[in-house]
C-alpha cells in the first residue's frame, strides 16, 4: 500500500485514464492484472492504488519506485509495451505523470 511522505526520496508517478462507463470495469481489470502479474514484481516498485470515480469515466493509477530509471526500465519492457497497447485500446487517453511529494497532512 503506498504510504505518502514528504521524506519519500523515490519517484512517485500518477497515471489518469479516460474512458466510457462501458470501458471502465475491463480497463481496470487490465490494470489490475498488469500489477498481480508483471509491474509489482519489477525491479524498483514500491506500492500502487487504483481509483476509480463514481461516473465510471476516469481512472487514477498512484505508484511508488525507488527512482524514476527503475520506473521508465519497466516501460520500455517488451511485455509492459504489450499490455500498454492493450490499455491503449480500452481508454481514450492515458498519461502517466511524475511527481515529488511536496507536503503530506
Amino acid at each position: 500500500m503506498p504510504e505518502i511522505s514528504k521524506d519519500f526520496s523515490g519517484q512517485t508517478v500518477i497515471t489518469t485514464f479516460e474512458m466510457t462507463p462501458g470501458t471502465a470495469h475491463d480497463l481496470m481489470e487490465a490494470l489490475r492484472d498488469a500489477y498481480d502479474n508483471f509491474i509489482r514484481h519489477q525491479p524498483g516498485f514500491i506500492a500502487a492504488g487504483l481509483h476509480m470515480n463514481d461516473a465510471q469515466t476516469r481512472i487514477a493509477n498512484y505508484s511508488q519506485w525507488r527512482d524514476r530509471r527503475d520506473f521508465q526500465a519497466m516501460l520500455r519492457t517488451s511485455e509492459m509495451r504489450e499490455r500498454n497497447r492493450r490499455i491503449a485500446a480500452l481508454c481514450s487517453r492515458f498519461e502517466p505523470v511524475m511527481y515529488e511529494v511536496v507536503a503530506a497532512f
